[in-house]
């Protein structure tokens, strides 16, 4: 017990100094604040990663970095939101991947559908070498990647039947991301892929101009799709990462133990909010039931799995290495 304790103590002052030292750190620093946007409602996971980063970054900064956060795409949409990090009239954001990577195609590669088996998968590989090449390619494009976040594994739904396999999703209109891969993806399952903004989408839903949309439990939940949708489908189709991305513009203008502590607090934002999707899904899935939402948890996985094969055939190529590389890596 007095080893634990000794130990405790060291630990305890250890970590008083680091907090000492980065308090003087920015003790000369002139005051900063980041606008922070995000297309999602203070329900979602993007704003749970958003607001664990700003606790931490204005913690370790000693209040001279300060977080606003903008969501409900009160500063426009993600693609909107990444132009403005570009020339500087956003700061910062968390945005889905498929948006960023038509910024960097090779960002796409993480969208090829049943590429990861779990969450635990995709986390080794984008928090491992290859997804950290890939953030650092957001340099070439004017922005600064600084750590894959999440929207998860993402289901279907739809207002109009039951979907069990490709079959089912014949004719059905779909709001797909507005990204290629996404949008091959479900016309080879045979429905009619339609590329839309998340804003627009969730209008269209209302409507009834679109059938149907996919996106994580969390997405569907947080936005009460169960009002416009009667059916969802656990395709677990596509793992998709969200990145806490900046503005090159702003990123250049910050000293360098800013920049340290924005992209520690970044990461650590991240796996909180991975935590917290897991740890909800099933109480978000119990909600959707209660709703009316008929959920099929077993729909015929090989058969979605066969239909996207074109997919591959037609992408796998354009990504360079890195699809055999992340392969490599999931066999290891």
């Amino acid at each position: 017990m007095k080893t634990f304790a000794r130990n405790t103590l060291a630990l305890g002052i250890s970590l008083a100094l680091v907090s000492a030292a980065n308090a003087a750190d920015f003790a000369d620093m002139d005051p900063v604040t980041l606008r922070l946007a995000h297309v999602v409602n203070e329900q979602d996971g993007f704003h749970i990663a958003a607001t664990k980063f700003e606790e931490l970054v204005e913690e370790r900064t000693d209040g001279k970095v300060n977080i606003e956060i903008y969501p409900n795409a009160s500063l426009g949409d993600e693609r909107t939101l990444l132009e403005g990090m570009q020339i500087g009239t956003v700061d910062m954001g968390v945005i889905t991947n498929g948006p960023v990577a038509n910024f960097v195609e090779e960002m796409a590669v993480f969208e090829l559908p049943f590429l990861f088996p779990s969450p635990e998968a995709a986390y080794g590989v984008l928090d491992g070498p290859i997804g950290q090449e890939l953030l650092d390619k957001l340099s070439d494009v004017n922005l600064k990647g600084l750590a894959y976040a999440e929207r998860g594994f993402r289901n279907l739904t739809n207002s109009e039947r039951a979907v069990n396999s490709p079959e089912d999703l014949d004719g059905l209109r779909i709001r797909v991301m507005e990204n290629p891969v996404y949008t091959d993806t479900f016309r080879e399952l045979g429905a009619n892929a339609i590329p839309m903004a998340w804003t627009e989408a969730l209008t269209a839903m209302q409507q009834g101009t679109i059938d149907g949309q996919e996106n994580p439990v969390n997405v569907i939940h947080s936005f009460k799709l169960d009002e416009t949708q009667n059916y969802m489908t656990l395709s677990r189709h596509t793992y998709a990462p969200a990145i806490f991305v900046m503005g090159m513009p702003v990123w250049n203008q910050l000293p360098e133990h800013a920049q340290a502590v924005l992209k520690e607090a970044a990461q650590e934002a991240a796996e909180h909010e991975r935590q917290m999707n897991a740890d909800m899904e099933a109480d978000q899935l119990a909600a959707l039931r209660e709703a009316g939402m008929e959920i099929n948890e077993t729909p015929d996985m090989e058969a979605f799995q066969a239909a996207v094969a074109p997919v591959y055939e037609k992408y796998g190529e354009q990504f360079g290495d890195y699809l055999p590389r992340i392969r490599e890596a999931l066999n290891q």
